[in-house]
């Protein structure tokens, strides 16, 4: 019986595990969403946090990247839909 990987962060890369592409990969998203359903504001704050170690660790490894396009990518697809 083979074990499913998990899309979880494979740091320092900040990419997933399971699936190879920037992390929090779409698997991972869902998941969150549906751990944090009642919580969306816990999720927001657990995110922040994983893109301030993420921001400290890419910055050796990706230099060029953007403190806006972190936020984009941990924290813009937790906002409610208005």
């Amino acid at each position: 019986m083979s074990r499913r990987r998990e899309h979880v962060p494979a740091r320092p890369t900040w990419r997933c595990r399971a699936c190879g592409i920037a992390w929090p990969c779409s698997a991972a998203k869902l998941r969150l969403l549906g751990e944090y359903r009642h919580d969306r504001a816990a999720l927001t704050v657990y995110l922040a946090t994983l893109q301030v170690e993420a921001a400290e660790q890419l910055a050796t490894l990706d230099p060029g990247m953007s403190p806006a396009r972190l936020a984009d990518r941990f924290l813009s697809w937790v906002r409610p839909r208005g």
